[in-house]
C-alpha cells in the first residue's frame, strides 16, 4: 500500500509539472488579434509554422511587443511595429502586454495620466516598456523599473485589440 500511495504522488507531481509547462503557451489561446511580448533575448520570426521554415528574421530585445494574428497548434504568426509578419513559436512568446515608444523625438513620460502632470522623464523612441493599463488616451508604464504614464498615441501595442484580456 505504501508504494501504491509513492506512485500517486509521483503522478501527481508529474501532472502538476507539466500543466505548469504548458500554461505560459495555453495562456495564448484568445481571440485574434492579441498583444505579447518576446520572452528571450533572441528570438527567431520564421517563414512557416514549424521548425523547418527558414530563419527571416532574428529579434535581439527582450519584450519587445508584437501582435499576434494567427495560431497554428504550437505557432503564431505575428506582426511587429514595423508590419513585418512571420512565424514564430508559442513558447518564445509571453503573454504579458508589452509597447514600444514610437514617434519622433522623446516622449514624456509623466507623474499621471494628463497633459499637466509633471514630466518625470523622457523616454527615446524604440524603448520598450511593460504596460499597466490604458485609459482615456493615457498608458501606465513601466521602464525598466521607473513607472509613469505616456500617451498612448506615442506607443506601439497600446491599441485595444479584443484578444486582450
Amino acid at each position: 500500500m505504501q508504494g501504491l500511495g509513492r506512485i500517486i504522488a509521483i503522478v501527481a507531481a508529474l501532472a502538476l509539472a507539466m500543466g505548469a509547462l504548458l500554461s505560459p503557451a495555453n495562456a495564448q489561446d484568445r481571440t485574434l488579434p492579441y498583444w505579447a511580448t518576446l520572452r528571450y533575448e533572441k528570438v527567431n520570426m520564421r517563414v512557416g509554422p514549424s521548425a523547418e521554415y527558414p530563419v527571416t528574421w532574428v529579434y535581439l530585445r527582450k519584450g519587445l511587443p508584437v501582435k499576434v494574428v494567427r495560431v497554428r497548434e504550437g505557432w503564431r504568426l505575428v506582426e511587429d511595429h514595423e508590419g513585418t509578419q512571420g512565424w514564430i513559436s508559442a513558447s518564445q512568446l509571453d503573454p504579458a502586454r508589452g509597447a514600444m515608444v514610437i514617434g519622433n523625438g522623446l516622449a514624456d513620460v509623466l507623474s499621471g495620466p494628463s497633459a499637466g502632470a509633471a514630466v518625470k522623464w523622457r523616454a527615446s523612441p524604440g524603448v520598450v516598456a511593460a504596460m499597466k493599463k490604458c485609459s482615456a488616451g493615457w498608458c501606465e508604464v513601466d521602464i525598466a523599473g521607473r513607472k509613469g504614464f505616456i500617451q498612448a498615441e506615442r506607443l506601439w501595442g497600446s491599441e485595444p485589440l479584443p484578444g486582450d484580456e
